[in-house]
This record gives C-alpha cells, sequence and structure tokens, in this order.
C-alpha cells in the first residue's frame, strides 16, 4: 500500500466534517497543485542562476522556441504568455537592458517593431532551459518511465478537456 500523503491527510479531515461531500477533486487538482508548489522554488532558482525570473526566462524560452530568425511582435508575445500589453512593456525593458533582446522596426511595417533575441539572448535561453528540464527530470526519479508516460497521457487528456472546455483557453501554460 501507498504512504498517504498531504492531500490524503486532508482529504481525511474534510471526510470527518463533511461526510457527504466528493474529495476526488483534491486527489487530482490538489495534488497539481501541491507539485507546482513543490517544485516551483527549484525552477525558480535554476532561472536565477542565469540572471532571470520567471517571466523573463518565459520571454525569451517563447521566442528561442520559435525558430529562426528568433523574432516576434510583442501582440504575438503577450497572446502566447497571457499577459497584458504593460506587463510584457516592462518584462522587455528589463531583457533589453540586460542585452538578451532588442526592438526592432518591423520590415513589413515601419509603424511597428518585433522583439528579436540577441546572441545572449538565444545562448542564455538554451542554457537555461536545459538547465531546467535537467533538474525537472530529477523531480520525476519517483517514477519509471512507463510510469511517466501514462501520466502524461492522463494529464494531457484532463488539460484538453478543461482546454476544450474552455476554463483556461488553448496556451493557458505557454510557460515552458
Amino acid at each position: 500500500m501507498e504512504k498517504r500523503d498531504h492531500v490524503d491527510r486532508l482529504r481525511a479531515l474534510w471526510v470527518k466534517e463533511l461526510p457527504d461531500l466528493d474529495t476526488t477533486p483534491m486527489s487530482i487538482l490538489g495534488r497539481i497543485y501541491r507539485i507546482s508548489n513543490l517544485v516551483r522554488p527549484s525552477i525558480e532558482a535554476t532561472f536565477s542562476e542565469f540572471d532571470l525570473d520567471r517571466g523573463e526566462f518565459d520571454v525569451i524560452a517563447t521566442i528561442r522556441r520559435a525558430g529562426p530568425p528568433y523574432r516576434m511582435t510583442p501582440t504575438e508575445l503577450y497572446s502566447l504568455l497571457l499577459i497584458s500589453s504593460g506587463g510584457l512593456t516592462h518584462r522587455l525593458d528589463r531583457l533589453e537592458k540586460s542585452g538578451l533582446i532588442r526592438r526592432e522596426r518591423s520590415a513589413g511595417d515601419k509603424r511597428s517593431f518585433e522583439v528579436a533575441l540577441t546572441e545572449e539572448g538565444i545562448r542564455r535561453a538554451e542554457a537555461a532551459f536545459r538547465e531546467d528540464m535537467k533538474r525537472e527530470l530529477g523531480h520525476l526519479d519517483g517514477l519509471d518511465e512507463d510510469e511517466r508516460r501514462a501520466l502524461a497521457g492522463l494529464l494531457r487528456k484532463l488539460a484538453g478537456s478543461l482546454e476544450r472546455a474552455g476554463e483556461n483557453g488553448p496556451a493557458a501554460a505557454d510557460s515552458v
């Protein structure tokens, strides 16, 4: 039998208090939330080692994974990142000061601009992502390959059903 965890203990308390209430969602969504909170400090520490915060990493990673020529419009960025244009502007200001991006006039429309990664931005986005994936893989040591595949499939199915229901939109987690 598997050892009881934090969520099991919370559910047991609720069963005593509200025995008629089905707390099954806690067994899934509560654990997803808890796992997110448990790994967040490690992820933030990784990005900090590259002089980035999570939001800054999200911007440069989004541009980097788009492929050459490693540039996007601000509208594309804030739509993918699900942040306000003001929030994006703040991140872009910090990234430009750090030398990781350049704002360049759009070749197609001189009234607008695009955000382009610098060589250092490309390098740092990739290095930070590689280190993040290495550490996150370590968090999965308790699961064998088949368990990882099964869990990923179940989470994909759950995320897909929530996206189709419109609860969080199709790009709610583009920060990876």
